[in-house]
């Protein structure tokens, strides 16, 4: 693949037979952030699980303490009562039926859906539409609840979504190439923490493989994962 002259020298500053402390990759992938604008810093996690198997389908989410330095615009399916908190909890949009033909017609204008139970019979006409984005509402992840300002608050505030893709790799938001090397930590370390508590019970063998931290425009680091208790 080629690469332009920025990434190519940022490469060489990274020694790719190494595992770095999460201290010293936060750093150097800091350092190699050098594109015009605020860079997306991503964390890659290898698995040795096999998502075939339902009991290995990781999937889960938390709240990032330092946040993940992005706007985040909440949709939230609910009616009567609860579309009324939702719009008191600061949901960007709030509704039910009437949102059917404009998602169908491609409205995608917001970052996180959120439904009450009563509505996911609506909201699953949406599967084929919202499932390949990775929006639709799930009980694992909160975004399926009574609790609506909890879960408009807990988006907004920085939480996010772990979820296996189909080669067994977590690919997950930390935070800015503007964060302080400390927030960047405290994300890592919510993250790692939450991934490794929801470890299956039935893998067999290492369960985290290997780890890449990156921005957006750079090359990745790969982090040691023993650090996390993994």
């Amino acid at each position: 693949m080629k690469t332009g002259k920025r990434y190519t020298e940022a490469a060489k500053t990274v020694d790719r037979s190494v595992k770095y402390s999460e201290a010293d990759a936060i750093s150097l992938v800091k350092k190699n952030a050098t594109a015009k604008f605020d860079e997306t810093i991503e964390l890659h996690i290898k698995t040795g699980c096999d998502s075939r198997h339902a009991d290995q389908q990781v999937r889960g989410s938390v709240v990032l303490p330092a946040g993940t330095g992005k706007k985040v615009r909440v949709l939230v399916f609910a009616k009567g009562a609860k579309a009324d908190e939702a719009t008191a909890a600061g949901a960007d949009f709030v509704g039910a039926e009437d949102l059917i033909p404009k998602i169908q017609g491609g409205w995608f204008d917001y970052d996180v859906v959120i439904a009450t139970p009563d509505m996911m019979g609506v909201v699953g006409r949406l599967g084929r539409v919202l499932g390949p984005k990775g929006l639709m509402p799930n009980p694992k992840t909160g975004t399926v609840t009574m609790d609506v300002t909890k879960a408009i608050t807990e988006s907004k505030a920085g939480k996010v979504e772990y979820r296996l893709d189909k080669a067994n790799i977590f690919h997950v938001a930390v935070g800015k190439a503007s964060f302080s090397d400390e927030q960047l930590k405290q994300n890592i370390d919510a993250l790692m923490g939450a991934i490794v508590k929801a470890r299956p019970a039935t893998l067999k063998g290492t369960y985290l493989k290997s780890a890449t931290l990156t921005s957006t425009m750079g090359p990745g680091v790969k982090v040691d994962t023993l650090q996390f208790g993994a």
